[in-house]
């Protein structure tokens, strides 16, 4: 649920993506979604990551992240929940990738009032500003901007 190694495709647009999250079956349940709808899939695992010296070498091989993408479709899983317990059918997120720093503060500022935070708005390993919360609904959010993708 941590890395955002993504572009905005339609450049410098915000746009919004399904996050999925798994509890250890990220790569087998990507690879069934590439089957079906085709595109690339991109997988980065745990061990791969500037996260490696912290996790325990037993996730080593867990997926931190990945990206099936076909043309303006992109769909986004991890094997990580952060600190967002797995319940299966609640394992799904909507992931902004905001187009501007005052636009991700906004965002998270409107967004997040009477909600629970699970990641403030901070910059993180990746170099992006990033998320992650439920709102006052029960929905998860995940918002990151990363001014050197646009």
């Amino acid at each position: 649920m941590f890395v955002f190694s993504t572009t905005n495709a339609t450049n410098n647009m915000t746009t919004i993506n399904a996050y999925l999250n798994f509890d250890g079956n990220c790569r087998e349940v990507m690879n069934f979604y590439k089957e079906c709808l085709g595109g690339e899939l991109s997988l980065q695992t745990v061990g791969e990551s500037a996260l490696a010296d912290q996790c325990p070498s037993a996730i080593h091989g867990q997926i931190l992240h990945a990206m099936l993408t076909k043309e303006r479709l992109v769909i986004m899983g991890s094997d990580m929940q952060g600190k967002v317990p797995f319940t299966k059918g609640d394992n799904i997120a909507l992931s902004l990738n905001c187009s501007s720093e005052e636009e991700i503060v906004t965002f998270y500022n409107n967004l997040s009032v009477g909600g629970h935070i699970y990641e403030k708005l901070g910059i993180m390993f990746w170099g992006a500003m990033f998320a992650s919360f439920t709102d006052k609904y029960g929905i998860r959010w995940m918002l990151n901007y990363n001014e050197h993708a646009q």
